[in-house]
């Protein structure tokens, strides 16, 4: 079978195409460009590293490797979307809809056209075949990513290969080094997806110009003054700026009409937590559970599964309620549903409420 895999220059990519190349399949690598601003001299030395180390591997594998150039897709699909939500004063996640429009679509697409019957990618996840794809959490729970595959199409699925999903970490590296891969030691990549590690901050303060505003507490006492309500996110701490004796103080909500951010102080304040979350963008792999249906949900990568049921609302969006107050639900951020080790889908949060007791208020950033 022809495989297009995705070689970003990391290991976990390089062991994919290694065992997908010993498994018998005819492999091609693509490297994706997809970050093209010619002022940013810091994305622009990781992108050649990491071509690179692409073709070093591919060198080594004795696999071709093609490189394509998405970055007007990124701009376009991905990027413009996380400047407008953080306008919005959400915080979104870029990772969720670069592997949607992206690496499930735009490479998707373009491994198709240069004839290959499937693509494959390095994530940590496993897929099996039931009434279509059944999209499962990897053995390695530490390194499970099907948080970040949550938006996904189904037929998507249906043509991915994730070879990793039944191997650990230390076992892909251990596979590596000895394969002789010239990669096997190479670090794990961070930051923003196709962008890289960055100061948050000022990467978006090129973007999105300042806009300072008062802190206040939820009593309406000014505190300080902050630099743009995009900048921060629910349940922060640092950056702020307000000193002094007592508990540290949190970041609890916007109001985004009045450009104030509300903050409280300890961290078991009764505002950073929330009894439930309204969704929208729902996305299921199959068909959409009913309401009242008992779940578990992550609304953060490396989040436990939490238990929680289903309302369905109009306009197609859906009210989560958990069995425990969750702490720092954030708005833009993905919420993801699992059924034990399948994940279902995902949508976006849009609003929260507040697990206050007798009290069922809404965020500010609602």
């Amino acid at each position: 079978m022809k495989v297009i895999v995705g070689i970003s220059g990391g290991v976990d990519s390089a062991v994919a195409a290694l065992l997908l190349q010993r498994q018998g399949h005819e492999v091609t690598g693509v490297f994706m460009h997809n970050w093209d601003e010619e002022d940013d001299v810091d994305a622009a030395c990781e992108a050649l590293q990491d071509h690179k180390s692409a073709m070093a591997v591919c060198e080594h594998l004795g696999i071709p490797l093609a490189t394509v150039n998405f970055a007007r897709e990124y701009w376009d699909r991905v990027f413009d979307y996380f400047l407008d939500e953080h306008r919005a004063g959400r915080t979104p996640n870029p990772d969720v809809l670069c592997n949607k429009e992206i690496k499930f679509k735009a490479f998707l697409d373009y491994a198709i056209a240069a004839g290959a019957e499937r693509i494959a990618t390095g994530h940590y996840a496993r897929l099996i075949e039931q009434d279509g794809p059944r999209l499962l959490k990897a053995l390695d729970r530490n390194k499970d990513q099907t948080y970040f595959l949550c938006a996904v199409r189904r037929d998507a699925l249906a043509r991915a290969l994730f070879p990793l999903g039944e191997l650990t970490k230390t076992q892909v590296r251990e596979r590596a080094r000895a394969a002789g891969l010239p990669n096997f030691d190479r670090p794990d990549s961070t930051g923003i997806c196709f962008i890289g590690e960055r100061n948050y901050k000022n990467f978006l303060r090129r973007y999105l110009p300042a806009q300072p505003g008062d802190i206040r507490t939820l009593a309406g006492e000014r505190k300080g003054r902050h630099d743009g309500l995009m900048y921060y996110t629910l349940g922060q701490r640092h950056g702020l700026g307000i000193g002094g004796a007592g508990a540290a103080w949190y970041v609890v909500g916007k109001d985004m009409a009045a450009n104030v951010l509300y903050i409280a102080q300890g961290e078991r304040h009764d505002a950073l937590y929330h009894r439930a979350l309204i969704a929208d963008a729902v996305h299921w792999f199959h068909a959409a559970p009913a309401p009242g249906t008992r779940l578990t949900a992550k609304t953060r990568y490396r989040q436990s599964d939490q238990a929680c049921r289903l309302e369905r609302l109009p306009d197609d969006r859906l009210r989560v309620v958990f069995d425990s107050p969750q702490r720092a639900l954030t708005p833009g951020q993905s919420v993801v549903f699992y059924d034990g080790d399948e994940c279902l889908g995902g949508a976006r949060i849009v609003a929260v409420e507040h697990a206050v007791a007798g009290e069922s208020r809404r965020a500010a950033t609602c």
